[in-house]
C-alpha cells in the first residue's frame, strides 16, 4: 500500500539533490499530484518527466520560484491549488549555504543565507498554513541540518538560519495545531553524495587541508558513529512517515538523521 495515496505535495529546491530525492519519493509513495518549485526550471522539467514515468498516477507542476519573494511563493501555491485542488504536504527544501570566518563574512552574503534559508521557509509555511487551516489538514516538513542544533565552524550564517528555522517550526505547530495541521523539522547529517558536497566542499577542503578527495570523504565518514554519511533515504524514509496519518500525533519536532552525530 501507497503511505501517501491521494495526497498533493510542493517541494521547493525540487530540481536536484535532495529535493529531487524527496518529489521522486512523495510521487512513488502515491501522491497524486507533486509541484516542483525551483529557480532552474529545465532541471526541473526533467524530473518530472522522470517523476510522471516512473509514477503514471502522479502529475506533476513545474514553478519557477524564489523562496524569498513573497509574491513567488504566492503564486506557487495558488497555482498549486489551481492544479490540483488542495495542498495536503509543504516541504519546504530550498536553501543555500556560503561560509566565512566571521571576521570576513560579507554582510549582504549572511543576510542572502538566512533570507534563503529562514525567511523563505517562513513565507512557504505561512502561504502553505493558509490553505491547510482552510482544509483542517496538512503537513509542513522543513529541511533543516545538524547545524540547526550545534554550532558549525566558519559557517554562522547557515548554523544561525537553520537555528532559527526549528524555532519557527515548534511556534507555528502551535499556531496551527487546532487546525489540525502538524509542523516538523528534519536535520540531516552530511549528505556526502550531494551536489553540493560533489561539486564544491570536496575540492575546498581538499585544497584547504592538503589531502585528497577521498580523504576528505573518510574524514568526514569518521566523524559518525554508524560510519557513514546522510543519505537520500534516510531523509525521505523519516519524511514519508512524518508526512503520512501513522505521524497523526507528532507536530514541532526537529529530527536528527546523523547517524549518532547528535
Amino acid at each position: 500500500m501507497k503511505r501517501l495515496e491521494g495526497k498533493t505535495a510542493i517541494v521547493t529546491g525540487a530540481a536536484q539533490g535532495l529535493g529531487e530525492a524527496i518529489a521522486t519519493r512523495l510521487a512513488q509513495e502515491g501522491c497524486a499530484g507533486v509541484t516542483l518549485a525551483d529557480l532552474q526550471t529545465e532541471k526541473a522539467q526533467a524530473v518530472a518527466q522522470g517523476i510522471e514515468t516512473g509514477a503514471p498516477w502522479c502529475k506533476t507542476l513545474v514553478v519557477k520560484c524564489d523562496v524569498t519573494s513573497e509574491a513567488e511563493v504566492i503564486e506557487m501555491v495558488q497555482r498549486h491549488r489551481q492544479a490540483f485542488g488542495k495542498l495536503d504536504i509543504m516541504v519546504a527544501n530550498a536553501g543555500i549555504l556560503i561560509a566565512h570566518d566571521i571576521t570576513e563574512f560579507p554582510a549582504d552574503q549572511w543576510k542572502k543565507v538566512v533570507d534563503v534559508n529562514l525567511y523563505g521557509y517562513f513565507l512557504c509555511a505561512r502561504e502553505a498554513a493558509k490553505v491547510m487551516v482552510q482544509q483542517k489538514s496538512g503537513v509542513i516538513i522543513q529541511i533543516n541540518s545538524k547545524s540547526g542544533k550545534k554550532g558549525s565552524f566558519r559557517n554562522s550564517a547557515y548554523a544561525a538560519s537553520k537555528f532559527g528555522g526549528i524555532g519557527l517550526t515548534q511556534s507555528i505547530a502551535l499556531d496551527l495545531a487546532p487546525y489540525g495541521v502538524r509542523v516538523n523539522a528534519i536535520c540531516p547529517g552530511n549528505l556526502l553524495d550531494s551536489p553540493l558536497w560533489r561539486d564544491s566542499l570536496y575540492e575546498q577542503y581538499a585544497r584547504k587541508w592538503g589531502l585528497t578527495v577521498e580523504q576528505v570523504r573518510r574524514k568526514y565518514e569518521d566523524q559518525v558513529p554508524l560510519g557513514r554519511g546522510c543519505t537520500y533515504d534516510d531523509v525521505t524514509n523519516l519524511l514519508v512517515f512524518l508526512a503520512s496519518d501513522e505521524a497523526s500525533y507528532i507536530t514541532g519536532e526537529a529530527y536528527s538523521v546523523t547517524g549518532g552525530q547528535l
